[in-house]
């Protein structure tokens, strides 16, 4: 439980630093940039214990999370300038 905490507070701060690395111009608001991070850090987290990466109760660090919420911002880019 308290692992799924921090990887939450990672996220947020992941989310924030993805956004200022990813290159283009987001109209995404600060809130969303914040989910974006915060689900990005749970994809590193929970990618990385499929892959065997990460034990069971430990999450993602810094780095692993800001590159799962560039992915996360990436996809999010590309279904939004689809519609």
């Amino acid at each position: 439980m308290f692992s799924l905490l921090w990887a939450i507070i990672i996220g947020f701060i992941a989310g924030l630093i993805a956004r200022a690395i990813h290159p283009g111009d987001d109209k995404a608001g600060f809130f969303v940039t914040a989910a974006l991070g915060i689900a990005g850090s749970l994809l590193a987290t929970f990618g990385g214990r499929l892959l065997g990466l990460y034990a069971d109760g430990s999450s993602a660090g810094i780095i692993a999370s800001v590159i799962g919420a560039i992915v996360i911002l990436f996809i999010y880019n590309m279904v939004r300038n689809k519609t």
